[in-house]
């Protein structure tokens, strides 16, 4: 019982308040987490139903959590009692269920006061758990459902009564158990789950010690050992500022160490840990998110998210790599670096539930029921070893730490959830649309535009799914009313509503790298956009080639990616200004050129004889300063060694 009893800081709580706390937490979390992992495997529940329960028991542990860290021992105690009573949904429409659906939905008063109660209870958490800005979001909506009849022209409607709000979102799965909250309880929490206790085994250690061992002899090793174990660590928790907090203590000062000025070093960090919001398999679950949205199967989804991750990567291993050569970094002697060979004997079994994760949805599982396989696998396998295995006092632990990550999400998708259900009883959904497009008029350019600076603004510091839920409710069907393919589309809004991790004014992953280096938080976001210039510029490139998200012969597909491979490395090579040696003026300008040059073949036909053209052109401006850049290096070490 000691380490139940360490679930949450004792602080100003008494000895008794305390460990009652920890002993409800504790079985809302068992609960929340059976009920999901059974519903995965035997579907046994309708979507209302499970969708209820899970709100219940997420929102109500949710608010014992926020109410351990009140001082202010009223409002603890209210936040208690919201907490027992918002435990009554779940149990009361699956108690009323046959009744509610006798009667077509219709409100009566019991079902108006605990959509009232769930609602306040939302907001509650939402509050606590993200801040200000759902919440303004959610009672805007409500604001708009009950007195849009006072706006005049096409923006308003008619009006609705409490009664008829209650029915659309608190009886049916239009609005708190809507889609979001769906994907919440079949999805999240069970990645979520998979995660922690895959880093709990010890996997995330597996991967710097892996990313180590490939990178940590090549002049600038720790930077890149960052990019490649964050980008795995972050793959799979999806957060980038957990994946910042977690490897960055270990790699920020080492690459200080090396040589890497501090805001550089905090910027790779926030950099690369933003990639794991877009590398698929979980890409901060919105993968699941965006299959139930667009109607299109996950593995669609993640296999045309890979190019754009892998380009992302890509540049960010450029980068640095050149920024290690630039400044003359220092080697390691290789003493402290293990081998691949001994990382992956030593412990390279821990990576087989990934393997067998990717397994089993190829095989055609469906991602919840892979996602259980794939935790009784993690289980197995952490038993053989004393010191990753998990008793079930260990397990409880994880599933309260599973229960803390998930709960903002929980709390988004909820205010998500009442967004699109007043979106749609209104049609306001529609009328954002139209808007955009009467904006953008004709020209797709400016659409984009539109979209790019709407999806950024609106997802500033949110969660990852909920800024994609938010922006796929509202700015997606713009663009795909345009005529543009549908992943395409919503590939667009999802990149640019995760800017703000590394972009200021949130930055939020930047300035935790900050933290760690000990650098100014805005030059340090400078330096992670600078590095992460890709997601700024790879929804334009994919929306006018689609090739980069497989969609197309295979022809586009290769074409594409050779055009986009140059172009990201001849500008990342630009940015820095060095290759092999520092570059002149006019070989810096031929590199731009040579991105130019890439990027307009990938926003013609790929078949052209245009874009042959340009992407050969491409490759001749990037050979000659390079082979320049060679000759001359070997001629000078030529004579040093004479």
């Amino acid at each position: 019982m000691a380490t139940i009893w360490k679930l949450l800081p004792e602080g100003h709580l008494g000895r008794l308040e305390h460990r009652l706390l920890c002993i409800v937490v504790s079985l809302l979390a068992v609960a929340a987490t059976f009920l999901v992992v059974h519903s995965a495997w035997f579907g046994s529940l309708t979507a209302l139903l499970l969708r209820s329960a899970f709100f219940s028991l997420m929102t109500s542990a949710g608010l014992f959590l926020v109410a351990a860290r009140m001082h202010w021992r009223a409002w603890r105690l209210a936040l208690y009692v919201l907490a027992i009573l918002v435990l009554i949904p779940g149990p009361y429409l699956q108690a009323n269920f046959m009744a509610i659906i006798r009667s077509g939905g219709i409100a009566g008063e019991m079902d108006v006061r605990l959509f009232v109660l769930s609602t306040v209870a939302v907001f509650v958490l939402a509050r606590y758990t993200i801040g200000w800005s759902m919440v303004v979001i959610g009672v805007a909506a409500l604001a708009y459902a009950f007195w849009g009849n006072h706006i005049p022209g096409v923006y308003g409607h008619a009006g609705y009564s409490l009664g008829r709000v209650t029915s659309n979102l608190f009886l049916s799965t239009e609005g708190l158990f809507g889609l979001p909250m769906g994907v919440a309880a079949q999805y999240i929490l069970l990645f979520s789950l998979l995660g922690a206790l895959l880093l709990r085994s010890g996997l995330g250690q597996v991967f710097v010690d892996l990313a180590h061992a490939l990178t940590g002899r090549i002049q600038g090793g720790p930077a890149l050992t960052a990019v490649v174990s964050s980008t795995m660590f972050s793959s799979i928790n999806g957060s980038a500022v957990a994946g910042v907090v977690t490897t960055g203590t270990f790699t920020i000062p080492l690459m200080k160490r090396t040589g890497y000025r501090p805001k550089v070093a905090g910027a790779i960090e926030a950099a690369a840990s933003s990639a794991g919001q877009i590398m698929p398999p979980v890409m901060g679950a919105a993968a699941f998110l965006m299959a139930e949205v667009t109607r299109t199967p996950y593995a669609t989804i993640a296999a045309a998210a890979l190019i754009p991750a892998l380009l992302y990567v890509f540049a960010l291993l450029v980068a640095v790599r050149l920024e290690a050569g630039k400044f003359n970094m220092s080697r390691s002697d290789g003493s402290d670096v293990p081998t691949v060979r001994s990382v992956l004997a030593g412990r390279g079994y821990m990576l087989l539930p990934l393997v067998a994760l990717v397994g089993f949805l190829i095989y055609g599982y469906t991602p919840a029921k892979a996602a259980v396989l794939c935790i009784a696998a993690t289980l197995a396998i952490s038993l053989l070893s004393a010191k990753t295995r998990m008793g079930p006092a260990v397990l409880v632990e994880v599933m309260v730490e599973t229960l803390r990550n998930v709960l903002p999400v929980v709390a988004a998708v909820a205010v998500a959830g009442i967004l699109i259900g007043v979106l749609t009883l209104t049609g306001m959904a529609l009328k954002v649309s139209a808007m955009i497009l009467d904006f953008g008029g004709d020209s797709l350019f400016l659409v984009l535009v539109l979209t790019m600076i709407a999806s950024f603004v609106l997802g500033l510091g949110m969660p990852t799914s909920a800024a994609y839920l938010l922006l796929a409710i509202l700015i997606a069907p713009a663009l795909v009313k345009f005529g543009l393919p549908v992943i395409a589309a919503h590939m667009f809004i999802f990149y640019y509503g995760l800017l703000s991790a590394i972009t200021p004014p949130v930055a939020l992953a930047a300035y935790a790298g900050a933290s760690i280096a000990g650098a100014q938080p805005n030059e340090t976001a400078v330096e992670a956009m600078r590095l992460g210039f890709v997601k700024v510029v790879a929804p334009f490139l994919f929306v006018y080639s689609p090739g980069l998200l497989l969609i197309g012969t295979p022809l586009d597909i290769v074409m594409a990616t050779i055009g986009a491979v140059g172009a990201t490395f001849a500008a990342g090579t630009a940015m820095v200004g060095w290759c092999i040696r520092p570059m002149s003026l006019a070989g810096r300008l031929a590199y731009w050129a040579a991105a130019v040059l890439f990027t307009y073949s990938l926003v013609i036909d790929q078949a052209a004889v245009l874009s042959f053209a340009a992407k050969a052109a491409g490759l001749v401006l990037i050979a000659i300063p390079l082979w320049n850049s060679w000759r001359t290096h070997d001629n000078r070490s030529a004579d040093l060694a004479s």
